[in-house]
Order: structure tokens, then sequence, then C-alpha cells
């Protein structure tokens, strides 16, 4: 008898492993989009779906496309083996992803379902290495899956069975539309596909033209966003920048939003300047740079799912490699080319219950709006997003309302009610942090993390051993002191406070207990300070004859 919280999924008529995955991940019942996508992807037809963030798309079309290759497997004639299916994702974060939740999926039947992502790496020769076991699955960006076409190391063209698009309205806009023709013409003439995707744009249109055959629209009858009860969406209207980062300061700071946080702003130098003037106040975040390699990346979002860090300060897809619509990778502006342009944040990377998205400076467009708020409030757990506006923005905010509003015009981004007054204490600190935050002191702040990346390099090793000189002359180069850091700032003291949160709040008090706590210990550890002198005890002495 099949476990009890996998019953939701029985009439669907998948295979027992599969039914067992899904109870061992929880899953009570199908979410909306799987209860439509995956009986219809079992009958044969192509799919083109649009769900908001966070509704479950990936095992929508992961369930099916386990069940299909495990039905042929048992059913149909024995064959060679062979890649069957294909899954093509924007970046490389989503591609690692995707992989993992296929994996979990696949947990009981891996023996005969084996799946290979070959965006995990730089490495061609042991991406080549993994493709010469011919897997099941390949998931990767399509430049990646092109490349080894091209190399004649992967070959799709008589043995792919399934292609799926997930988030196909940004594989185009990260600029994979030649990749994708050019990959389209080494791929067999009748394969099923699943187009899956959180907006339908122009970049969708074109996609389903070219790669789906008489599909079956899935628009669902959903708010790209969840309701007011789950996802509480605000605005608060800053007079200057200047008030943009002292009332940050205050949010943080003063605790009066909780949990795990994600900070968006729209330029990598601008999540360097944010990181320097919290890290001012004793406020630890980390920025998740599109420079540094994907395994570095992955590490921050582990740590921030485990609970090292409370704050992430990332740039949304668009700016983390990303060009201009129309123009190829590689080619953007100077502030961007050292960005790896399959690094994304903003879409589909699954940090772990976040409970408020703060947009510190306002999305470039309302679906870049919609990607960054479905960070948070996802599966059935509560949200925030609170969005920083100058007067100036004013009117780009009423298009991403009115994208937002829908049909009925209802406000859907409620005014943030806080006291701009109540925190006016604060500001001469912000200012003196925020002089602290120089061009120079960012610049060496990105500095130094490029330099902690070369020294612990697992692809540099062989160099630095061939040639010690490099590898001292770089551990021995002038420190690099991004921002003086002023201790006082870090402590707030109590007439600062608003006179409402006074014995409400205690900033940073657990934290600072923690501190006296090892410093004490260390003190009486330490032998040479704890050392006191004895007087031997006087004996009888020798009377001289």
């Amino acid at each position: 008898m099949a476990d009890p919280e996998a019953l939701g999924f029985e009439h669907m008529g998948l295979d027992p492993r599969l039914l067992q995955a899904v109870a061992d991940l929880g899953w009570s019942r199908p979410t909306l989009i799987q209860e439509k996508a995956i009986p219809l992807a079992l009958e044969g037809k192509d799919l083109l779906a649009r769900a908001r963030t966070g509704s479950g798309k990936t095992a929508a079309y992961a369930i099916p496309v386990l069940q299909l290759l495990l039905h042929r497997k048992a059913t149909g004639p024995a064959v060679e083996q062979a890649v069957r299916g294909l899954v093509l994702v924007p970046t490389k974060e989503l591609a690692r992803q995707a992989r993992s939740m296929i994996q979990q999926l696949a947990a009981y039947c891996a023996r005969d379902i084996r799946v290979a992502n070959v965006s995990a790496t730089e490495d061609s020769a042991s991406e080549r290495a993994v493709l010469m076991e011919k897997p099941d699955i390949v998931v990767g960006t399509p430049s990646r899956i092109l490349n080894h076409l091209q190399q004649n190391s992967l070959v799709l063209r008589d043995s792919l069975e399934l292609l799926v698009l997930d988030e196909a309205d940004l594989l185009f806009s990260f600029g994979f539309e030649e990749e994708l023709k050019s990959l389209l013409c080494h791929l067999p003439r009748i394969y099923q596909a699943f187009l899956m995707s959180a907006t339908f744009n122009e970049d969708v249109q074109a996609l389903k033209e070219l790669v789906l055959h008489n599909p079956v629209t899935l628009k669902l009858q959903e708010s790209q966003l969840p309701g007011p009860d789950q996802l509480r969406q605000f605005q608060v209207v800053c007079q200057t920048q200047e008030d943009k980062f002292l009332l940050l300061y205050a949010l943080l700071k003063l605790s009066l939003i909780r949990g795990k946080s994600l900070l968006f702003v729209n330029t990598l130098e601008r999540s360097y300047r944010l990181r320097l003037f919290l890290e001012q106040f004793s406020i630890p975040t980390c920025v998740l740079n599109g420079e540094l390699p994907l395994c570095s990346r992955c590490h921050i979002i582990s740590q921030f799912n485990q609970g090292f860090y409370d704050c992430v300060i990332a740039t949304d897809a668009e700016v983390l490699g990303a060009p201009v619509k129309g123009k190829r990778r590689g080619r953007g502006s100077k502030g961007d080319r050292a960005s790896d342009p399959e690094a994304g944040v903003a879409r589909g990377i699954d940090f772990h219950h976040v409970s408020a998205v703060l947009n510190f400076d306002l999305p470039p467009t309302p679906e870049a709006y919609i990607h960054r708020a479905g960070r948070t409030a996802r599966a059935n757990n509560p949200g925030m997003v609170l969005t920083f506006v100058l007067p100036t923005e004013q009117s780009h905010l009423g298009m991403i309302e009115e994208l937002l509003s829908g049909e009925n015009g209802a406000p859907v981004l409620l005014p943030y009610q806080f006291r701009m007054e109540e925190i006016e204490g604060f500001r001469y600190r912000c200012r003196d942090a925020m002089r602290s935050v120089t061009k120079q002191a960012i610049r060496e702040a990105r500095l130094k993390e490029i330099k902690e990346e070369l020294l612990h390099s697992e692809r540099l090793r062989t160099y630095f051993e061939d040639n010690p000189r490099d590898l001292q002359l770089l551990r021995h180069d002038l420190p690099l002191h991004p921002a003086v850091v002023k201790p006082h700032l870090g402590h707030v003291p109590d007439y600062l406070v608003p006179p409402a949160l006074r014995g409400l709040i205690h900033p940073h008090k657990k934290r600072k207990k923690l501190a006296s706590k090892k410093v004490k210990k260390a003190k009486t550890q330490n032998p040479l300070r704890s050392f006191r002198h004895r007087k031997e005890r006087s004996g009888p002495t020798a009377v001289p004859s």
C-alpha cells in the first residue's frame, strides 16, 4: 500500500518508486500546476505552462519526464542506453537546482535513471567523461549543451524524446537566442517538449513557435504572487538616498524585520556599498557576486540556508549577466563584463525560509519585481516585500502596481506605516557610516574577495605549485582595508531607541553576552595570565657547623 502522504498523486498512475520519493519530500498533494500539467504530459502532449515562482514548476515537468522514461524502460523493447531527456535552464545555479530536484524524485530508481549536469564546472574534459556514460537526462545551459553537441561528446539526433525549457522567458533575455536556434538543429524532428515560465512575453511566444507542436497552454487562473493573507507587500517613500540608508539601518539594527531577508539592489557596486555600510553597525551580510565562481556562489546560498547569515545582498538576474535584449552575451557595458553571464539570483534559486524581501532599489521592470518577490512566501510560508521608493520613481512604481492589481484595480502595495522622525537620532550615525564607504573602500572590498578566491582556488593550485613566488607575492601583498569600522557604531544607546520600542528590543544584546563569555573563557585558559607564584614550603634548614 502506498504511503498515505502520496495519496494526492496516486490517481496519476505514477510508478510506486516515484510515489515513495514524493512521500519522502513531504508533498501531501500536488500543487495547481502539478495537478494540471502532469496528466497532460503523461498523455504525450506538448505543454506551454505559466505558473508563479515557487509553485512547483520543476516537479511539474520532472515527475512526468521520469515516469515516461521508467515506463519506456519497463515496457518498451530493449534499446541501447542513450540520452533521452534534455533540460535547458538559463543559469548554472538553476541547472544545479534542477538536477538536485530530479535526483531526489529518482531516489528509488537511481539504478534505472541517471541524471547529469553539464554546467556544474568549467572542465569540459570531466563533463565529456560523464556524457560518455550516456545518462538518461542531461541538464545544462544552452551554451554548454551546444558546446558538447558541436564537439560530438553529446549526440541527441537519434535518441532525444523529451525536451524541457525551464524559466523559458529568461532564455532569450540572457542572450541564448542564437545558441537555442543552433541547438535545435541537432535535435530530432519529433520529440515531446515542455515550456515552463513565470510570465508570458514575446520571447516565450518566439520559443513556442520554435519548439512546440500543437501545445496545450496552461495559463492558470491564479495571481502571479500569493494572496495578501500569505504575502504582505508594502512601499515606503524615502525623500533622499540618505533616507533609504537610514531606514534600512533602523529596520535591521532594531530588529523590526525578523528572520532571514534578501536585499535587492540594481548594480554590483551598490551591493558592496550596502554591505560595507551595514558592516559599520555590526550587521553581518554577504554579497552574492556574479564575478565569483559557481562553487563560491552556491556556498554562499548554502550558508544562508543553514543560518550562517540572516541577510544576503543580491542583484537580480537582469543585472547579473543578462545583457540588453537583442545583444550577444559578453558585449555589455564595462561594468558587467566581469560577471558570469550564466549567473542569476532573482529567478528560481531556492533560498530557504526567507521572511522578507527588501527592494532597496526599485526593480527595473514589473517582471523583475515579481521574481524578486517570489523568493519569499514560498509553499505555504508567510512573507513580506518592502520596496523603497524615491519621489522621482513613483510613476515607475505605478506601472508595477498596475500589473499586480490586475482587473479589480485594488491597491496591492500598501503604505508602510513608519515615522521617519522617530529615527532622526540615528541620522548622524548613518552619515558617519556613509562617509566611511568610499569608492576606494568598495574597490578594495571587491579585490579582497577576488584575492581570497585566487588563494583558495583548486584550479590554480597546480599553477602555484609550479610558481611558488607568485603565491608568496599574493599572500604577502599589501593588506586591503575595505573600510574603517568604528566599533562604537555597533552599539545602540538606549536614548536613541524610539520611545515606543524601549524595553521591547535589545539590539545585539545576545551577541554581546556570547562574546564576553568567550573572552572570559579564554582568560582562564591562558596559562601565562593565570600563573601564580607559590612560595615553597619552608622546611628544616641545615645549621652550618
